[in-house]
C-alpha cells in the first residue's frame, strides 16, 4: 500500500505544479486535492480553497493530530530557465514552482494521512487540512478554519525542513514607523530635519540587543527594510517614514516587543499585527520525544510558517530544503518526498504506540 501512495504523491504534486496557485488564486489546486478524496468515497470539508478531512473512524473521545501543509505559492521570478508549471522529472528530481515548497510536505502528508485512513486502533484521531494563502498568512488560509476543524491537541506543519523537526519557530512583526519633525528652508537649516531624527532611531535598531535570549531560538533580528522622507531638495523634511521587520522569539510576546521599541525610539510606531507569534514545544512533548527515539534532529527555524496562526502545540517538519523555496528553478528530489512519506509515518506509528 505505502509503495502505491508514494507513486499516488508523486503524481499529485505533478498536478498541483501544473496548476497555478498564487495566494488567494488556488481554487483550481482545491479542486483538485478536493477530487482525490471524492475518488475514494472519503467524506471532506472544504471552505473556500481549503480542504480537510479526518481518519474513517474519528472517535471525538480521542485527542486528535492535524496534519498540514499549504498548496499555494509565490510568483515565478525571471530567473527561471524551467517552465514553473511544467512538473518536468529528470534524473529523480522534479522541478516546478511549489515542489518545494512547500507541494513536497503537502504530498507526503496527503499520503501518510491515507496510510492510517481506514485503521480502527488508532490511539489519535488525524485531521489532514490543505491550506491556501500561507505564503501571504492570509485571512482566508488556516486561521480561517481554526474553528470548523475538530479539537486539535497538536500538530505537524509540513514545510521543507530536510525532514528535521523544527520545535520552535521565530514570530513577525513588521512595524510602520512615522517620524515628524518641522518644515523649514535647506539654506537656513531652520526647522526639525525629520531624517536626521530617524537616524537616531535606525542606529539604535541596529544597535539595540533584548535582555532576554531564546534558547532555541537565539537573538530577536530586527531590520530596516523601506524607507521614505523629503519632497524637494531645498525643504527640510518635516516626515520620515520607515518600515522595520522584527523576528520575535518565545522570549518575549510580541506586544512585548513592540512596547520596548516604541519606548525607545523617537519615531510613531504602528504595528501591522501582532498575530502572527513566535511557537515553540517543549523537550517532554510527545512529538519530541519520538523525534529522538527515532534519531530525528530538532532545531529552532528562523522563518515563517502558518505555525504563528496556530495556538495549539505544533511542530514544522517536511521533506525539501528551505533555501530552495521562492528560488528560480525549484526542485525537489523523489527521494526525498518516499523518504519524507516513510519518517512520518514511523512518528505517527510511535506516537500511536506509546500512547
Amino acid at each position: 500500500m505505502i509503495t502505491q501512495l508514494k507513486e499516488e504523491a508523486v503524481e499529485l504534486l505533478k498536478g498541483l505544479i501544473q496548476i497555478p496557485s498564487f495566494s488567494k488564486e488556488e481554487d483550481k489546486t482545491a479542486d483538485l486535492i478536493q477530487s482525490t478524496f471524492e475518488k475514494r468515497n472519503i467524506k471532506f470539508e472544504r471552505k473556500k480553497n481549503n480542504v480537510w478531512v479526518t481518519n474513517k473512524h474519528f472517535d471525538p473521545r480521542k485527542k486528535s493530530i492535524l496534519l498540514n501543509s499549504h498548496h499555494d505559492t509565490v510568483k515565478p521570478n525571471d530567473k527561471y530557465t524551467n517552465p514553473p508549471f511544467e512538473a518536468a522529472e529528470r534524473g529523480g528530481i522534479l522541478y516546478g514552482l511549489g515542489s518545494n515548497d512547500a507541494g513536497g510536505a503537502l504530498v507526503s502528508l496527503w499520503a501518510t494521512f491515507l496510510r492510517f485512513y481506514e485503521e480502527e486502533d488508532l490511539k489519535y484521531n488525524l485531521v489532514f487540512a490543505a491550506t491556501a494563502e500561507e505564503e501571504i498568512s492570509g485571512k482566508n488560509g488556516i486561521a480561517s478554519i481554526l474553528k470548523s476543524l475538530p479539537a486539535i491537541d497538536f500538530g505537524i506543519v509540513g514545510e521543507p525542513t530536510e525532514m528535521k523537526m523544527a520545535v520552535t519557530e521565530k514570530g513577525l512583526v513588521v512595524l510602520d514607523c512615522k517620524v515628524l519633525g518641522e518644515a523649514g528652508h535647506a539654506a537656513r537649516k531652520n526647522g526639525k530635519n525629520a531624517i536626521e531624527m530617524a537616524l537616531e532611531d535606525l542606529n539604535w535598531l541596529k544597535d539595540y540587543e533584548f535582555q532576554k535570549e531564546s534558547s532555541s531560538l537565539g537573538k530577536i533580528n530586527m531590520s530596516v527594510t523601506q524607507i521614505k522622507a523629503g519632497t524637494q531638495h531645498n525643504v527640510i523634511p518635516s516626515e520620515c517614514d520607515f518600515v522595520v521587520d522584527v523576528r520575535t522569539t518565545d522570549a518575549y510576546t510580541n506586544e512585548e516587543v513592540v512596547e520596548i521599541i516604541s519606548s525607545n525610539i523617537n519615531a510613531e510606531v504602528t504595528p501591522r499585527s501582532t498575530r502572527l507569534q513566535p511557537s515553540g514545544v517543549d523537550d517532554n512533548h510527545v512529538l519530541v520525544q519520538a523525534a529522538k527515539a527515532l534519531k530525528i534532529d530538532t532545531y529552532g527555524s528562523p522563518t515563517l510558517s502558518d505555525q504563528a496562526l496556530m495556538a495549539f502545540s505544533t511542530i514544522k517538519m517536511g521533506p525539501g530544503k528551505s533555501e530552495r523555496s521562492h528560488t528560480a528553478d525549484e526542485y525537489i528530489w523523489l527521494q526525498e518526498i518516499y523518504a519524507g512519506i516513510d519518517t512520518y509515518v514511523k512518528l505517527l506509528e510511535l506516537i500511536n504506540e506509546k500512547s
